[in-house]
């Protein structure tokens, strides 16, 4: 048996293996120390010092972790620094969406007092701005929660009273029973510099000035959707925040703009809470801004009747933004994604309810992304027919099988960017009773050894068209009538032969 001294010098991943190992197991913390008192009453831990021992703050004794050892079945070396397993320490995340977490591990490196040291470090260090930090943090939380915000549902259905469609004057009648007054004013697009060093072009199509005021850019009179965006932005603004006095600047472009700066403001890597709290309620008015205009409940009924085809942005009067974003919403299907995807790889908006990784970053250029992605394809090449795809890509080791629709369109500033809705079809599979695994196995070896695309088989295509008519979306069915594509990550690790990065590469250049 192992004395103290020695458990307490490779004990930094205990408390979390046995956490991770209890929760996996479904097991409370009364339930374990219940079990370990039927092993060895006199050595089982009570559950106070069974949470200390999780939370890193206690060392078990040498027969107490036996004890623990013997109900989970595992040798007691296993709980050591010595076997390390990174399944063992890092979180399972269940049902919650986004990308797998890392495990914060060992802790004593991961406290409060330690990363608010090392995280404005590393910021400085590698360039990255407080403003593209804190709309990392609000994504992942986005991401965790899937998209699920019922106290900004609520209380833009409280404004709206769940009308669909709102009408523009709806939406200034809104304003004005707010107190709110418009006025317009002229403003250009210019020219500027973004997160990634690309000049492009970019408007401030709005801004609201307390105590009562939304300024609007003439240009909006040309653009409907967008100024209906605009105004219920703002008004969610007002009724989350109270007009609280920040300036609130609303732009169109490559380039994310905080709403407490103008866009010639130079991006600094300092990190405060101000920049992460103002970022988050930029993200609750947009999110209310969409809410007001496609009230959760009405939009669901009318995508069920429209099979989730994006063109039912014209008939409720929205852009087609809004109308994607509100898919991965209101949809009861949870494995949604959503990109807005700038030239030469930029994607300025990203959501992963879904957990499928970036095929660019929205922080730096890729330099060797896969081409093969349907928002590469069609910012490169020009489109014939439906854009739906099938798409094979590995995630952490095992292959996916996806579905998107993307569609092209030009920003009020006169640039091009594609918007992308998409899902993960592989949970769908599994909940009709299919082995979605092998189904992607096979279909990614048949791609493979095919130069990596193939008209899928008869019975793939049976078993995903099955799927398609009970998710009822219609681009999946489209795309299940083309071309079956591998995807990857990134260039350097695509499964294809040969590789498709030189071609990727090749493909971002001349963009």
């Amino acid at each position: 048996m192992k004395s103290n001294q020695s458990l307490i010098r490779k004990s930094h991943f205990l408390g979390t293996k046995i956490r991770n190992l209890r929760k996996r197991n479904h097991l409370t913390m009364e339930d374990l120390s219940a079990r370990c008192v039927r092993v060895d009453p006199e050595s089982a831990p009570s559950v106070s010092y069974l949470s200390m021992i999780e939370r890193g703050k206690r060392v078990p004794s040498a027969g107490m972790l036996a004890v623990i050892a013997t109900v989970f079945q595992k040798e007691v070396d296993w709980f050591l620094d010595d076997v390390p397993e990174d399944d063992a320490i890092t979180p399972d995340k269940g049902r919650r969406g986004g990308i797998s977490g890392m495990a914060l591990e060992p802790s004593f490196l991961f406290s409060s007092d330690i990363l608010q040291i090392a995280i404005p470090e590393m910021l400085s260090q590698t360039g990255t701005t407080g403003r593209e930090f804190a709309h990392l943090l609000i994504r992942a939380h986005q991401e965790h929660h899937q998209n699920h915000f019922p106290d900004l549902e609520r209380a833009a259905e409280e404004v709206g009273q769940k009308r669909l469609p709102l009408a523009l004057e709806d939406i200034k009648d809104i304003a004005k029973s707010l107190g709110l007054k418009l006025k317009w004013i002229d403003r250009t697009p210019q020219e500027v510099v973004d997160e990634m060093g690309v000049s492009t072009a970019h408007v401030v199509t709005s801004f609201f000035e307390p105590p009562s005021t939304i300024y609007l850019n003439k240009m909006l009179k040309s653009y409907p959707t967008r100024l209906k965006y605009d105004l219920s932005v703002h008004i969610g603004h007002c009724v989350l925040h109270n007009k609280d006095g920040l300036k609130c600047v609303l732009t169109a472009g490559r380039r994310h703009t905080a709403a407490h700066e103008e866009i010639a403001t130079p991006a600094s890597s300092t990190l405060n809470a101000q920049d992460i709290l103002h970022a988050w309620r930029d993200f609750e008015s947009s999110f209310f801004a969409g809410a007001l205009l496609c009230p959760k409940v009405p939009f669901r009924q009318l995508l069920d009747r429209h099979g989730y085809e994006i063109n039912v942005n014209k008939t409720v009067g929205v852009s087609a933004s809004v109308a994607m974003r509100r898919m991965t919403v209101v949809s009861p299907y949870p494995h949604w994604h959503y990109f807005d995807a700038y030239a030469p790889g930029k994607l300025k908006a990203v959501y992963r309810g879904n957990g499928i990784p970036l095929p660019w970053g929205n922080m730096r250029v890729v330099e060797d992304p896969c081409q093969h992605w349907a928002v590469f394809r069609m910012i490169n090449e020009p489109q014939v027919g439906t854009s739906a795809q099938i798409s094979i890509l590995d995630v952490a080791q095992e292959p996916r099988i996806y579905c998107c629709e993307s569609i092209k369109v030009e920003d009020m500033a006169g640039n091009n960017h594609v918007l992308c809705a998409g899902i993960d079809l592989n949970p769908a599979i599994d909940a009709q009773g299919g082995d979605a695994a092998s189904i992607a196995a096979e279909l990614k070896q048949i791609c493979a050894d095919n130069s990596g695309s193939v008209d899928m088989p008869k019975h793939i295509k049976q078993n995903l068209m099955s799927v398609a008519k009970i998710l009822n979306i219609n681009w999946v069915e489209r795309g299940i009538q083309n071309e079956a594509r591998l995807i990857c990550s990134r260039g350097a690790v695509c499964p294809r032969q040969p590789s498709c990065y030189q071609a990727g590469k090749a493909l971002c250049e001349e963009a």
